[in-house]
């Protein structure tokens, strides 16, 4: 099914918002640190914290040799390894918040110890625990081991096989929502909803980001992991969250929609632009490549898909954030759409305890209900080709990314599938194994007539026409699912950072070099709450290049990866300056930035100079991290970095479907 698809390939409400954005936080020149410097730890509690680390860090090694002949414990050691970082992280990093957290820190060593115990002598209690328990996966991203909470059931204890249903429910914001805290709490509280018999699932989402980018992933990985543990029933999966973890729902119901049998957004965000300007009072003055990008996480944009996804919001009369489900009523209404909108009276960022009942029993309703994987209609749209799956329809090429797509696809009683597209260059389709599916003869396209083939079948666009294809893909080099850009795209996947071993073009390069790729390894920390895997140009193997974006620092005469490829490359970088797209911009002062397929392993991507390409200012509102930059850039390195950007920007845009230079852009 199209829903096992989704999650392969792609894949708590703490409380009101820690602390309020105020006019403070609209100032790029002081802006503060996120988060925060932690308390002072006395010279005792160090070397206790210290001891404990090490003898926990020695008891997980040894444990990842002697379980090598045992796969099925090894794969438990995560649960044991996020008491490790979730102390050594606040240790090395000064993130103890107050004093208790140091306590904290000391029992959940013990908590690693005696679960490295359990997994010596072959035993996992946890795993058939009942209650709320954290637990941990690899991640794919960068190989970091990351939390989750889940919250199971008590019937579980007497059935461990039955299928059940699963509810993914996603937290507030929490500038100081270390491992530590997060673990602590996914311990000992059941969450907002825990319905009967139901797994719930709390990710961490990789700290403050409204699960977005790798916190976007996050959620995926932890579900396929709690899928490869417990036993779910996927026609019975809904999505939740309050506060920013509202805007986390409004995410997953609009982008993932097929996933879910239901979705409860409550508060939160569902676009940038306007919540920015009513929440935070900010005066919002994106360039023109930042607003297109909008696109990425607007769900806003993406109301339409909730025609095929039973959606019930929640606000409080009186709470500000109500303006999410205010802009999504409009938004859907342009569709033809009506959002069911719970309002507790009088309530401010909290949910009313009438109205919470109210929720609970309509949503407990709808995936009662369960999921229609076969739907007769489908209502699609997207803006990129990251977001192009929904049940058995799937976008594989647009005629212009960042524009809208749209496809309405309905089973008529005569046995055709009518079909309507807008902005749509191939498409695959999988009929489901569905009895109301038997009776499809005919596949009416735009316009044209195709008879029905058996199973999966895929069609192209030549010359404006289309035609029935052999695969998803034409063969050639062209932007796809996962290959379409921006540059934070690359950081959603497997990602090396590579490091120059030689001497850059000058001094200055060098430096602004040396200096963005500290900032982008410490604030993938800070902010994402990963180590980047780093290693030199020198050491890049055939490995790295199959199975990873290779992130590549430095210029083609201090790179050797870049240096090996640069001609390749449709951006020009020499002693003569940097040559794109016509014009030649200063040597030793301009920098490229872009996102591109690896010429060695199309696909794979390379960088050139980036991190995730959201700063400092844009941690202080979750709605504000969004792509700053596009498929590429030119960084004027006179221009210092800023809380906002690497220096300044003097040229940036898209590339094409064929991943070609596209004409100057007018506003550049």
């Amino acid at each position: 099914m199209r829903i096992r698809v989704a999650m392969t390939v792609g894949l708590l409400a703490l409380g009101a918002m820690a602390r309020a954005d105020g006019a403070a936080d609209n100032l790029p020149d002081s802006v503060r640190r996120i988060p925060q410097l932690g308390v002072a730890v006395s010279a005792e509690d160090r070397t206790t914290l210290e001891t404990g680390i090490a003898a926990l860090g020695k008891e997980i090694d040894g444990l990842r040799t002697e379980l090598k002949a045992k796969p099925e414990l090894l794969d438990l050691l995560p649960d044991v390894q996020i008491y490790y970082n979730a102390a050594r992280y606040a240790l090395t990093y000064n993130e103890f918040f107050n004093p208790n957290e140091i306590r904290t820190a000391k029992a959940q060593l013990v908590q690693g110890m005696e679960r490295a115990a359990n997994l010596r002598a072959g035993k996992t209690p946890w795993a058939t625990q009942t209650g709320p328990v954290a637990r941990g996966y690899v991640s794919q991203i960068d190989g970091s081991v990351q939390p989750y909470g889940i919250v199971v059931p008590v019937t579980f204890s007497e059935n461990t096989t039955r299928k059940r249903r699963l509810d993914l429910w996603f937290h507030g914001r929490g500038e100081t929502l270390s491992e530590l805290n997060f673990i602590s709490d996914r311990q000992r509280s059941l969450g907002e909803f825990a319905p009967e018999d139901t797994l719930v699932l709390h990710p961490y989402g990789r700290y403050c980001n409204a699960n977005r980018f790798a916190g976007e992933v996050d959620p995926v990985e932890a579900m396929l992991h709690v899928m490869k543990h417990y036993p779910v029933d996927m026609d019975r999966m809904a999505v939740r969250g309050f506060s920013m973890g509202g805007a986390s729902c409004w995410l997953f119901a609009t982008h993932y929609t097929g996933l879910w049998a239901a979705a409860n957004p409550g508060a939160g965000f569902s676009e940038t632009a306007d919540f920015l300007k009513v929440y935070q009072n900010e005066t919002v003055k994106p360039t023109w490549y930042e607003e297109k990008l909008w696109h990425l996480y607007d769900s806003t944009d993406y109301a339409l898909n909730l025609y095929n996804l039973p959606t019930i919001a929640y606000s409080g009369e009186i709470d500000g954030q109500r303006q999410a489900a205010e802009f999504m009523t409009r938004a859907m209404a342009a569709e033809g759409l009506t959002l069911t909108h719970i309002i507790g009276p009088k309530a401010g960022h909290f949910y009313e305890q009438n109205a919470k009942k109210d929720v609970a029993a309509r949503v407990d309703a709808l995936v009662a209900k369960g999921n229609d994987l076969a739907p007769e209609s489908i209502k699609f749209t997207t803006w990129t080709l990251k977001y192009n799956t929904l049940k058995w329809l799937t976008v594989d090429a647009m005629g212009r990314e960042w524009e809208r797509a749209r496809v309405d696809a309905d089973l008529a009683n005569s046995g055709s599938l009518e079909i309507k597209t807008q902005n749509v260059n191939a498409l695959t389709l999988t009929p489901p194994n569905d009895i109301d599916w038997k009776i499809l003869k005919t596949i009416h396209l735009d316009g044209q007539n195709f008879g029905r083939k058996s199973g999966t079948v895929h069609f192209r666009k030549f010359a404006g026409k289309w035609a029935a294809a052999k695969s998803s893909s034409d063969g050639i080099l062209s932007k796809q699912h996962n290959l379409q850009g921006p540059i934070d795209d690359a950081f959603m996947s497997r990602f090396v950072m590579v490091r120059p071993t030689g001497t850059a073009m000058n001094s200055q390069v060098g430096a602004w070099v040396a200096g963005e790729m500290k900032h982008a390894t410490e604030h993938w920390r800070r902010q994402f709450r990963g180590e980047a895997i780093m290693k030199d140009d020198i050491a890049i193997n055939a490995a790295d290049i199959a199975g990873s974006n290779l992130i590549l620092w430095g210029d083609p005469s201090s790179n050797k990866v870049l240096a090996n490829i640069a001609a390749k490359l449709p951006v020009k970088w020499d002693a003569q300056g940097v040559h794109v797209n016509g014009q030649t911009f200063a040597p030793g002062t301009s920098i490229p930035v872009l996102i591109y397929p690896n010429p060695l392993n199309p696909k794979r991507y390379i960088v050139l100079n980036s991190g995730f390409t959201f700063r400092e200012y844009d941690y202080l509102n979750n709605a504000r991290q969004t792509p700053k930059l596009p498929d590429w850039a030119v960084v004027d390195i006179t221009e210092p970095p800023s809380s906002r950007w690497p220096g300044k920007i003097v040229a940036a845009d898209f590339f094409g479907e064929h991943w070609e230079m596209m004409p100057a852009h007018k506003d550049l």
